[in-house]
């Protein structure tokens, strides 16, 4: 990390941090009890939430903006998207309702970042049987869901199950997406969740073969009813994501709750987008220091963004003083 000074933030005075500042509250909640943290996380409880300007002299006074670098010595790394999915299901199995997402089982809780068998083995031999959390309609949607790590299932008799990460088998990610490319079946244009799922249309019974080429899978549990709808699911620091302001990183490389200042350009275009965000999640995908996903929220116009982000950028980390 090479510290900076703030005027080496691109675009840093044009930013509305209105938008990040209840996500940098967020992470405070997990934070203020660490020493480095303890101070700057009691003192922003007393900055006005809706004051742009005392929020921007506060972050500048009391932090220090580091660049990040690769291990190569480059400044520039790879920005994804990703969002939180609308899924239609039912608590029981019946009529469209046919594929399960599945509860981490209670056996493995003693061992949870044990490697376990890959997804085909545990679907084939029946080892998840009776884990079934709840049913959906699409088994495409249900493998994006997997890549996302959490979502929303809107229920047959009403009401809407929100559903988190839970664990994994611990197996390395493969893209399915990737694997139809390189079959032939699709080309990179068509590697969204509309692509694939006009691809399964066309060959259903090819559907299940091609979704468990990815041999890591992800278990899920429910969230309680004291989880406002409002809110972004939760990431892995603790707290529910804010759309558009929660990056996920590298835990090795950026502490998670620290704010991160992202300079990258909008999906498929040259359009700056440059603003604060907070790290508040992690992905199996998500590794080296100027790497991070950009979560966009939830629902299909989320979703769209989130497939077409693939742009380079370049991170900035705040650190208290």
């Amino acid at each position: 990390m090479q510290p900076m000074a703030w005027q080496a933030l691109p675009g840093w005075r044009d930013d509305n941090v209105i938008a990040a500042w209840s996500a940098f509250l967020a992470s405070c909640s997990r934070l203020e009890q660490k020493p480095r943290w303890a101070s700057v996380c009691s003192d922003a409880k007393h900055i006005d939430p809706l004051n742009d300007d005392a929020i921007t002299r506060f972050f500048e006074a009391r932090f220090q903006p580091y660049r990040l670098l690769n291990d190569d010595g480059s400044a520039t790394g790879t920005i994804t998207g990703y969002y939180e999915p609308i899924l239609n299901g039912s608590r029981t199995r019946h009529g469209p309702y046919q594929t399960p997402l599945y509860r981490f089982p209670d056996a493995w809780q003693a061992a949870p970042h044990r490697v376990r068998a890959e997804q085909r083995t545990l679907l084939d031999s029946g080892a998840l049987r009776g884990q079934e959390l709840v049913w959906v309609d699409d088994p495409v949607e249900a493998a994006f869901l997997q890549i996302q790590g959490s979502g929303r299932v809107r229920l047959d008799k009403g009401g809407t199950m929100r559903v988190a990460f839970a664990g994994s088998n611990n197996q390395p990610f493969r893209s399915f997406n990737r694997a139809l490319i390189e079959r032939g079946e699709i080309d990179a244009s068509q590697a969204t969740l509309p692509g694939v799922k006009a691809w399964a249309r066309r060959h259903p019974e090819r559907v299940e073969d091609m979704l468990t080429v990815n041999p890591r899978m992800v278990f899920f549990r429910e969230l309680g009813s004291d989880h406002s709808a409002t809110q972004g699911p939760i990431g892995a620091l603790g707290v529910p994501l804010t759309a558009k302001r929660s990056l996920a990183v590298d835990p090795s490389r950026i502490p998670l709750g620290a704010p991160v200042f992202l300079s990258t350009t909008q999906p498929l275009s040259r359009t700056p987008l440059r603003q604060l965000m907070v790290a508040q999640d992690t992905g199996s995908a998500i590794q080296g220091t100027v790497r991070a996903d950009f979560y966009w929220g939830h629902g299909e116009a989320a979703g769209e963004r989130a497939a077409r982000m693939k742009q380079d950028g370049r991170l900035w980390v705040l650190m208290p003083k």
